[in-house]
């Protein structure tokens, strides 16, 4: 079998602000107190009206492959995460790759919530050490939530965002993946979703009237130890599998959402808080894309540097949940762009 390793990653977030004041002005109600201190999120970046998740998904892209130095024409496949895609079909990333014009790579799009970019780049790994067609695959998350809020709706107004990451995922003689493991919980489905346009659901003129089932609705809370709890099981069973304990990692990366959960869960598994990466701050909530979103914005401040163990945990609606860890190889610190 090959080893993979990250050769280059890159991120993209729209020009739009929307600051935590603005909300508070279109809901009537001040949410900066709750929205900063609680969530982290002080403001966030959304599509402009004619931008759209391929958009977004294009500018990580060739941000990650001119980091890792290569062309489209290198690729052998690349893979989309994302659960707000560009239509019901054909697939987001068949529309990158025709913007790519990538001649040699395959591609198809993967669904898992915001747990997406992790199950993109554990499948990205086990190409590529299964198959020796696989050497070079482009994994991007991309999220474009806010086509799908109602922005009445302060439970998910407050949060939602859109960016993208991308990492380009490469054959290599030294181990940078090291271990993953996902984890699911079906009876939570119906806790959160855009539950009309699909074939479930069509959308229809009575569906648009409503306004309610064609965007992001939280239906039923979701237990505080899916988290709390679900985030030190998985990493320490992650660890665990590659010989390693807690201490050892240099880097945490979780997911964006709740910047109070972040300091409870490295709390409760004994790490400084210094030791983990956040930007929700800055870009608010942008799901399947918050991770390599945050990866690649912490290899651009510094954070990263030669054989350090990074360890990235993602959680979100369906419910799907995922951790991996990995040994950092590419070349770092690099300057912001």
């Amino acid at each position: 079998m090959y080893e993979a390793a990250i050769l280059g990653t890159g991120s993209y977030a729209p020009e739009r602000v929307l600051t935590n004041a603005d909300l508070s002005t279109m809901l009537g109600e001040d949410i900066d107190e709750f929205v900063a201190n609680t969530l982290g999120i002080r403001e966030r970046r959304v599509c402009a009206p004619d931008e759209s998740t391929a958009d977004l998904a294009e500018n990580a892209a060739r941000r990650a492959l001119d980091d890792a130095g290569i062309t489209e024409e290198d690729l052998d496949l690349i893979i989309v995460a994302t659960d707000t895609p560009e239509h019901i079909s054909p697939a987001t990333s068949s529309v990158l790759h025709g913007r790519l014009n990538a001649p040699r790579a395959g591609t198809f799009d993967l669904n898992s919530g915001c747990a997406g970019f992790v199950t993109a780049l554990d499948t990205a790994w086990k190409y590529i050490r299964a198959d020796e067609r696989y050497e070079r695959v482009l994994v991007v998350g991309a999220y474009a939530m806010s086509k799908f809020i109602d922005y009445r709706d302060k439970k998910t107004a407050t949060i939602f965002a859109d960016g993208a990451g991308a990492v380009v995922v490469g054959r290599s003689t030294l181990p940078g993946v090291l271990a993953s493991e996902l984890y699911a919980d079906g009876s939570l489905a119906p806790g959160m979703g855009v539950f009309a346009g699909g074939t479930a659901e069509p959308i229809t003129g009575e569906v648009l009237r409503e306004g309610y089932r064609n965007r992001l609705r939280f239906v039923q809370k979701y237990p505080t130890a899916i988290n709390e709890e679900g985030w030190p099981r998985i990493v320490r069973s992650v660890l665990g599998r590659v010989g390693h304990e807690v201490p050892d990692v240099d880097l945490w990366l979780w997911t964006q959402v709740n910047l109070s959960t972040i300091r409870m869960v490295m709390d409760r598994i004994g790490e400084p808080m210094r030791k983990a990466h956040t930007v929700m701050h800055k870009w608010g909530y942008t799901g399947s894309a918050c991770l390599p979103m945050a990866l690649d914005d912490a290899a651009r401040a510094g954070r990263l540097r030669a054989e350090d163990l990074v360890v990235m945990t993602a959680s979100g609606a369906g419910l799907s949940m995922g951790c991996l860890a990995l040994r950092w190889h590419s070349p770092s610190p690099r300057e912001a762009v």
